[in-house]
């Protein structure tokens, strides 16, 4: 099977994060990429660095928007590839090789390929992967436990693909993974590093908003009671963490 994916990059006002991530897709080894820019009418010199790469952008706009969550649907609506994967500003792929290490001629009928995320400072340090452990047979139930995958290391077939709520300002990606893991019968875990998350995104700066739209998904999906239980191990997990019992992050060796 030779699949197309599209990368979809959403940027606001952040040029040079923005020229790390579009260096980051047009180096990937795997050529049968589309790749879309979704800009929200930025002020700064996003639209110079837009110019810069235009030859290597398959489809950019630059206009205002509705938030994060409209510009992503913006950008699934422009996307014609067989796979959709979301690389935001900041966010980088892991490695030249990050999409071509998945293997599509292997799972020709797979609707998700999902890997672990390193993540990254503000000042470009790796930290290390992301607290939990992802689960080699990921389905929606494991959200119990919170998100236990990065959207940026998240393939999903696009036919497939649904809109993101535009209910939630923060955390609609939360429900957004959740729908698309219930849609799926085939999820492949790839054994890699897929992506590179930059800490300190528009849910990290306005944490206690974004903690009461999770509450509301997980809510919905899994009730009061789980839900309750859930936050009530997601806060001693923290303590245990801010006290230095437990590490924030695990070893990035795979």
């Amino acid at each position: 099977m030779s699949a197309k994916i599209t990368v979809i990059t959403i940027s606001y006002n952040c040029a040079s994060d923005l020229e790390d991530t579009i260096k980051s897709v047009v180096n990937q080894t795997f050529k049968e990429i589309e790749y879309i820019v979704v800009d929200g009418g930025s002020k700064d010199d996003t639209g110079e660095v837009l110019k810069k790469y235009n030859c290597k952008i398959s489809k950019w706009i630059s206009e205002p928007d509705y938030g994060i969550y409209d510009a992503m649907n913006k950008g699934l609506k422009m996307a014609t590839g067989d796979y959709i994967i979301f690389m935001n500003a900041g966010d980088t792929f892991f490695e030249d090789e990050s999409l071509g290490k998945i293997s599509f001629d292997k799972f020709p009928n797979a609707d998700i390929f999902y890997g672990e995320t390193l993540m990254i400072s503000e000042e470009g340090k790796e930290l290390g992967l992301r607290t939990k452990k992802l689960p080699h047979n990921l389905n929606w139930k494991h959200f119990k436990r919170g998100m236990v995958v990065c959207h940026q290391a998240f393939v999903m077939k696009r036919i497939k693909a649904p809109e993101y709520n535009l209910r939630y300002k923060l955390s609609a990606d939360v429900e957004w993974v959740l729908k698309c893991l219930k849609e799926s019968k085939q999820i492949i875990y790839t054994e890699t590093i897929l992506a590179r998350f930059l800490e300190g995104g528009a849910s990290k700066k306005r944490h206690s908003e974004s903690l009461q739209e999770r509450f509301q998904i997980m809510k919905t999906y899994f009730g009061l009671f789980s839900t309750i239980l859930s936050h009530i191990v997601f806060i001693i997990e923290n303590t245990w963490m801010l006290l230095g019992f437990k590490s924030k992050y695990r070893k990035s060796n795979l």
